[in-house]
């Protein structure tokens, strides 16, 4: 997608190319975030960019478990968080410490496309299990899909790369059939949730927390959307203070962190992140994105799945071949991605990281996709 927006761009110019492949957050950080490091710099603490501890500086972990304790009401302490090379690195981390070769991470389709390799980066595998039609969990087939070899469930709500929410009441179901299969295979298996768009939810809606539904569960999360800070690298790991072997995870999560070569996050932006409170992107152009773009393509004929978080739109591709599909819309500068690599074919994903501008300039285009599939 890279290299043929980049042929489109350059061909057409860049005002004339629609893209919509990228989930690049387009809001910039809230103005507290450039406020506080502007103090952090003009105001240095001694030794501030040295070496810290391997799980990142003990205040900022333990203001991390000070979130965890006002949403869950559980006694998190600041061992039972590690900062981490954002999202993507803080998987990695957790995978590197529960996998033995040869076990599997059961995600669920349509999942981000990444989890396979960061399964097989530690000598695991990916099995999968299905959603509905609404892209929620389909507890029927996680339970066919679970095996002696489960050591691991991923779970991402919102979910990349369909925008679906997940209910407490879908999490408690989850978390109870999980308890039954431990108990069936006799070893743990953990619910490892990716919160990366955790504040990211529309509608008014609270998103779910898998901390509240199953002992035996990681929670992963970055700032990369909440804050606008995708470049910064800035996440962490928790895990429940009732998760099996606690002390045992706590220290296979740090010696991970190292070995991996995830040393640190970047001290500066831990440093801040305590100072930063509730500060979020406003996700409300996100959503207006959302409804703008979904009103158009509704009308179209195409047919979608109202997402209530993250921003992403994954709707039906009118060529069962959403490969072909995303390729005949290049024709009309509209960059797509299909969602074959998702795990989702016969649909495609639309990003809502973009102008209003290019939303409304991309309608020609839309309309003769539409036209063209006979919608």
């Amino acid at each position: 997608m890279f290299e043929a927006g980049a042929r489109l761009k350059a061909e057409h110019g860049v005002e004339n190319v629609f893209d919509f492949s990228l989930g690049n957050p387009i809001l910039e950080p809230p103005k507290d975030v450039h406020a506080k490091l502007r103090k952090l710099l003009e105001n240095p603490e001694p030794g501030m960019h040295r070496y810290m501890p391997n799980a990142g500086f003990a205040e900022t972990r333990e203001y991390v478990a000070g979130v965890m304790r006002d949403e869950t009401g559980h006694p998190f302490e600041g061992e039972d968080v590690v900062m981490c090379v954002g999202a993507g690195g803080g998987l990695n981390v957790v995978f590197k410490a529960l996998l033995e070769p040869g076990e599997e991470v059961l995600a669920l389709a349509p999942f981000f496309v990444e989890y396979g390799a960061y399964a097989q980066n530690h000598g695991g595998s990916l099995s999968i299990a299905q959603t509905t039609s609404e892209f929620q969990p389909d507890l029927n087939s996680i339970e066919a899909s679970l095996s002696e070899l489960t050591k691991i469930v991923i779970i991402n709500s919102p979910n990349n790369p369909t925008g679906a929410v997940y209910s407490q009441e879908t999490l408690d179901k989850l978390g109870q059939l999980l308890l039954r299969k431990e108990n069936e295979f006799g070893h743990p298996i953990y619910l490892v949730s990716d919160d990366i768009y955790r504040y990211l939810v529309f509608d008014g809606l609270t998103n779910s927390n898998a901390f509240l539904s199953y002992p035996n569960s990681i929670l992963v999360n970055s700032h990369s959307k909440d804050l606008g800070l995708p470049g910064e690298r800035i996440g962490y790991i928790a895990i429940h203070p009732c998760v099996i072997e606690r002390e045992d995870l706590r220290a296979a999560l740090v010696l991970c962190n190292r070995i991996l070569g995830f040393v640190n996050a970047p001290a500066m932006m831990q440093k801040i992140l305590p100072l930063l409170g509730k500060a979020r992107v406003d996700i409300s152009i996100y959503e207006k994105s959302r409804d703008k773009i979904l009103s158009m393509i509704k009308g179209l004929g195409f047919e979608a799945v109202k997402p209530q978080g993250a921003f992403y739109i994954f709707p039906k591709s009118p060529d069962p071949d959403d490969v072909a599909f995303v390729k005949r819309a290049q024709e009309e500068n509209i960059l797509l991605v299909p969602g074959t690599g998702f795990g989702g074919p016969g649909h495609f994903r639309i990003s809502l990281c973009c102008t209003p501008e290019t939303i409304e300039n991309s309608r020609p285009g839309f309309e003769s996709l539409a036209e063209y599939y006979g919608l």
